[in-house]
């Protein structure tokens, strides 16, 4: 099937990885539908773009319910907070975990079935190296962790459906999350590189991932990490 045939739905996609991930898929001759809180910041003729809070489930599960069958879900929409303990947060904590968490489930619990139905579909969730523990952001850990658990069940379910769910997790990367004020007190640990991870980089993965070439990886955790994978 060629991309023109193609419709993705990218969480995130106003800002970030998920603009680069949309914006490359398009390049590809992709269909994409983007969820956002922000407006879009895509002008495209075959983006579409779906305003809404991934903390509304009824407006999140109105909106995947009324899109149509879509070949692949990215989800690379995030939000950080950080905290030592004795500094933690139950908002944040909720926070995170709905629109890591519980916006991906939500999505997925309508596509992925769809998916499974027409034996083919790729989902790529953007996690993150802290997943495996980095002080000061346990509980942002916490969510990216997982949704690499996720991943694995649900790549079990799907695996004889045609359908793969596979996990993109990078190092610091050059985003507007960097200059969040949430996160003054904690900068990026540069990765041994000696530069940022580039979001077209991540991209660039996750278009693989979606591509026929990648029918056979599924289930999997795959790091951009810059080298901080040669240190732990």
């Amino acid at each position: 099937m060629s991309n023109e045939m193609q419709r993705a739905i990218v969480t995130g996609s106003s800002s970030g990885i998920g603009l680069a991930i949309a914006e490359s898929l398009l390049a590809q001759g992709w269909t994409v539908s983007g969820f956002d809180i922000a407006p879009a910041h895509i002008n495209h003729p075959s983006y579409s773009h779906v305003q809404l809070d991934l903390c509304d489930t009824a407006a999140l599960d109105a909106a995947a319910r009324a899109e149509p069958t879509a070949q692949a879900l990215v989800h690379a929409a995030g939000v950080l907070r950080v905290a030592p303990l004795g500094q933690l947060q139950a908002a944040d904590a909720a926070l995170m975990w709905q629109i890591h968490v519980n916006a991906l489930s939500n999505i997925a619990n309508i596509v992925v079935p769809r998916m499974a139905s027409a034996g083919m579909g790729r989902v790529v969730i953007v996690g993150s190296r802290v997943a495996r523990g980095f002080a000061g952001r346990s509980q942002y850990a916490a969510t990216k962790a997982a949704l690499i658990s996720l991943a694995r069940s649900w790549a079990a379910e799907v695996v004889a459906k045609g359908v793969t769910v596979n996990v993109v997790s990078p190092a610091a990367t050059q985003t507007a999350m960097l200059d969040d004020p949430a996160r003054k007190t904690a900068a990026p640990r540069l990765p041994p590189m000696g530069r940022l991870v580039q979001p077209a980089e991540i991209a660039s993965l996750v278009s693989y991932l979606l591509s026929p070439a990648a029918a056979a990886i599924t289930g999997q955790d795959i790091q951009i990490c810059g080298g901080s994978s040669l240190l732990t």
